[in-house]
């Protein structure tokens, strides 16, 4: 089976939307500015490397407690943000992509509906408490996690914005660096 892979932040959206998703929940919640210390207070832990990515993260999407309906919060977002997928994704986009995303699966999912991705791989997080339920899909893990769902495929096209999205552009015959919407080719020796 031959695949397209795509990051999703930075690559195919502008921006960050887990990010832009918190400012969006604080604005309709803003009781969730009480965890706002314990957030800075881990991401600085985090940059002293005293916590894991992930254990960082649970704690900025702990804000996910304080919202009565995650899901239609999520809709009313992408209503709001899907204005922010990059035309060359809108244009290049096929049935045979697949999203393959440290952000969280239950975030993405509509978007992806819309969009017709053919299949999501993102991070697993509990949409009522933040907590993650399995490894951040970060580096290394996004190959590890693509060779769960699939036993046998071949990738055409990686686009990523990240250098820690190497392992899954090396996956793949034409692999692009994204930077803003300027496609850069990235080739690695065998």
């Amino acid at each position: 089976m031959k695949i397209n892979l795509y990051d999703f932040d930075n690559t195919i959206y502008h921006g960050d939307s887990s990010t832009d998703f918190f400012f969006f929940a604080l604005m309709h919640y803003p009781k969730i500015i009480i965890i706002l210390p314990k957030i800075i207070l881990y991401a600085v832990k985090y940059k002293f490397k005293i916590v894991t990515k992930t254990e960082m993260k649970e704690v900025i999407f702990s804000f996910l407690k304080y919202v009565p309906d995650v899901d239609s919060l999520v809709q009313k977002f992408w209503e709001e943000h899907r204005i922010y997928i990059k035309d060359f994704y809108l244009e290049k986009k096929h049935n045979h992509d697949v999203i393959i995303s440290a952000s969280p699966e239950f975030l993405l999912t509509p978007i992806c509906k819309e969009l017709k991705v053919q299949k999501l791989i993102g991070s697993k997080v509990d949409s009522k408490s933040g907590k993650f339920t399995g490894p951040n899909c970060h580096g290394s893990e996004k190959v590890r996690r693509l060779n769960e769902v699939y036993s046998e495929y071949k990738v055409n096209e990686a686009y990523s914005d990240s250098r820690s999205d190497i392992p899954i552009l090396k996956l793949a015959e034409h692999a692009f660096l994204v930077k803003k919407e300027e496609l850069i080719p990235v080739e690695f020796e065998n």
